[in-house]
């Protein structure tokens, strides 16, 4: 009997995208961080310590470090505090009120007192989704959605799990632009499920297969009634930005979606070396999954009109 290889085990940290450390453990923008405020403390100092107190350029002074300290080695949510207190300070000055206007927001006459501040356009990155689905971002890149399946890693063999590590890693190496691994949990509503099983149930040749399928679908409806069910999805997006020239943007454009998808495809490719089925995301796959990640919570069935679509027809019935 073959002895089983060592397991395979590579140690990868938390947050890859730690900065380096410089010196005692601090970070270039920590360092910097404490000595601009040692600096303006000692300054502080400098000029004050011939004309006040010890004890009142203690007050001044030991609050002034203390803040820098906590500035420098602090952290909120994943982000230094520096950067934390630079967002909320653009949030709060940032107007709250967004509208769809692609147009811009027209000034109001010269006559008309509009009382507090007008609302500001709605600037998403995605700009419009083209029918193979590529999707033509705000920055004038493009980039595609690819839609793929997990796999159990734990239950394979040590020689099974190297195997597809490698096969992930090779296709890794032959990326030629960056790409996103988005890894999301989204709710899972079972009510389509309860209703085609109920419905099925009709139509099974046996007695006894229905009672069981309705009785499937009875347990089907109290899990999804009596816990939070969610569904996992895995991402890949895929993106371009069109080289600079001359030409018309359109033509550009459509060279880049045409990289873009082709470098899709070797996704699929590489990707079904480990057993992970791959599908490009449509215009109307596409939509609904960024209609997902916007509003997790909202409800968005399939196939709903894109807001410049025309709709020329209706379906339903009426009594």
């Amino acid at each position: 009997m073959m002895n089983e290889p060592e397991p395979l085990v590579a140690r990868i940290p938390a947050d890859i995208n730690t900065p380096d450390k410089m010196a005692y453990g601090l970070t270039f923008r920590q360092i910097l961080i404490v000595t601009l405020t040692g600096g303006i403390a000692a300054a502080i100092y400098y000029l004050f310590h011939r004309l006040l107190p010890v004890i009142i350029l203690a007050a001044m002074v030991l609050p002034l470090l203390a803040l820098g300290l906590t500035i420098a080695l602090g952290r909120r949510d994943g982000l230094s505090l520096d950067r934390f207190a630079l967002a909320a300070l653009l949030h709060a000055r940032a107007r709250k009120h967004l509208v769809s206007a692609s147009e811009g927001i027209a000034e109001p006459p010269r006559w008309c007192r509009v009382r507090g501040k007008l609302p500001c356009p709605l600037r998403l990155p995605v700009r419009a989704i083209r029918t193979d689905g590529a999707l033509e971002l705000a920055d004038g890149g493009v980039a595609v959605l690819v839609e793929t399946s997990t796999l159990s890693f734990h239950l394979r063999t040590t020689g099974e799990q190297a195997a597809l590590v490698g096969a992930f890693g090779r296709w890794l190496n032959s990326l030629e632009a960056p790409v996103q691994i988005l890894a999301r949990a989204r709710p899972a509503d079972l009510a389509d499920l309860v209703e085609t099983v109920e419905r099925q149930a009709d139509t099974l040749p046996h007695t006894a297969l229905a009672h069981a399928a309705r009785e499937h679908a009875g347990y089907l409806a109290e899990l999804n009634s009596s816990r939070e069910l969610l569904a996992r999805q895995v991402l890949i997006v895929l993106r371009d930005q069109p080289a600079t020239g001359r030409g018309r943007r359109a033509l550009r454009r459509d060279a880049c979606a045409a990289v873009v998808l082709r470098r899709a495809a070797e996704a699929e490719r590489s990707l079904a070396a480990l057993g992970v089925a791959t599908r490009v995301l449509d215009a109307d796959a596409a939509n609904q999954a960024l209609a997902e990640c916007l509003d997790p919570g909202g409800r968005h069935p399939h196939g709903q009109a894109l807001p410049d679509e025309l709709i020329t027809s209706t379906t339903g019935s009426t009594s």
